[in-house]
Formats: C-alpha cells, sequence, structure tokens
C-alpha cells in the first residue's frame, strides 16, 4: 500500500470519528448563538397600562362663561370667572372671581359670588371662599305667598345648587327681607323650608305692618 493510500485511509477513518460528534458540535455552537442573542437584544418596552388619572390641571379657561339647559332647552345654571383650572383626577373646576348663575323650576334666581370656587362637574355644588355670598331673589312659596329675598354671606359657604341647600361651618350672615341673623355655623334647606343655626346665634327682626 502505498504512502498516499495508507493517508486516505487514516482521513476517511478521523472523518468518521469527527462525524459521530458533529451533531454535538453544532448543537453547542447554536445554543452559543442563541445565548448571545439573548445577552445583545434589547428588553422589550413594558406593556402600557392604565396611566393614573393626572392631579395637575389639564385644561385652562379665562373670561369664560359656561350655560347648562335642561330637556325642554330652558337654561339651569350659568358659571362665569376670570380663570378656571379643570382638576381630571376629581373632575373638579377652581375657579377665580366666579358669578354662579342658577335657576330653580319655580324661576327663581339664585346668584353666587366669591372670590374663589370650587364645583363639581356639572355646577350642581359649588364651595364659595372668601367674600362668600349667596342671594336668592324674592318669590312666592306654592301658597302664592310672597317670599323675601335671601342672602347669606361669609368667608365659606357650600352650595347645593340643585337641592338649594347651603351650609357653612364658619361665621355667616343672614339677611331675609329686613330681618338679619348671625351665627358660627348654619345649615338651610330652602325646599323644606329649615334653618339650622348653631354656636353664638343673634338676631334682629324688624317689626311687619299690620295686615
Amino acid at each position: 500500500m502505498t504512502a498516499a493510500a495508507r493517508a486516505m485511509r487514516l482521513g476517511l477513518r478521523l472523518w468518521d470519528q469527527l462525524s459521530i460528534y458533529l451533531p454535538i458540535i453544532l448543537m453547542g455552537l447554536l445554543a452559543l448563538g442563541t445565548y448571545w442573542l439573548v445577552r445583545n437584544t434589547p428588553p422589550a418596552a413594558p406593556v402600557a397600562g392604565d396611566k393614573p388619572v393626572s392631579s395637575e390641571p389639564d385644561y385652562f379657561m379665562r373670561g369664560f362663561s359656561v350655560k347648562t339647559f335642561d330637556g325642554n332647552g330652558r337654561l339651569k345654571s350659568e358659571v362665569m370667572g376670570t380663570e378656571a383650572r379643570h382638576f381630571p383626577d376629581s373632575d373638579t373646576l377652581e375657579i377665580d372671581q366666579p358669578r354662579i348663575r342658577s335657576i330653580n323650576d319655580k324661576g327663581l334666581l339664585t346668584v353666587a359670588t366669591a372670590n374663589r370656587a370650587l364645583s363639581n362637574g356639572d355646577g350642581t355644588e359649588v364651595q364659595l371662599f372668601g367674600n362668600a355670598v349667596v342671594t336668592r331673589d324674592a318669590g312666592t312659596d306654592s301658597a302664592g305667598n310672597p317670599v323675601p329675598a335671601l342672602q347669606f354671606r361669609g368667608e365659606f359657604l357650600h352650595a347645593f345648587m340643585d337641592t338649594e341647600r347651603i351650609r357653612s361651618n364658619k361665621p355667616v350672615t343672614l339677611t331675609r327681607g329686613g330681618d338679619q341673623f348671625t351665627a358660627d355655623s348654619m345649615d338651610y334647606d330652602n325646599m323644606e323650608r329649615v334653618m339650622d343655626l348653631r354656636g353664638r346665634v343673634r338676631g334682629v327682626l324688624t317689626p311687619r305692618a299690620a295686615p
């Protein structure tokens, strides 16, 4: 046997032995490649869930007037102010120099003013801060008897426009026609005709002429 033949037979024998381990070597190379890809692939961006509602104002209004109407197109309320800021987390509107007009089912007008106000989304509940004044026009009751104008004054008034209720945990002055009352706190329900004055209560009643 020549030297060339012996070398060929030796090479074939080595190739046969190498071919046995070839799949293992290829799998090792594939595993190393996969590991390299995992190490060098940037992490996937986290799935964005529902973002928490911000407590910062999401819009502003200046020199505005917002009106609401009932199903028949009748004006129910109007909110005006020099500037307003809407807070989405509580759906409230903070208003500078507010002027709020509300008309009840009997057509009686109630006007609220203050240095600053905090209103819910539809303007039915308003907190008034600083020089707060709520005035309701004179009218008549269900029996047709005249009802004098009514005014509340204080540094804080909490007005519920739909239910015609006004509360305050601070000193207030109430004027009804020619009568005047002061108290440390108050809860007034116009629909029930109930007034609860608490603390140091004082009143001045004006004599009425005999019928």
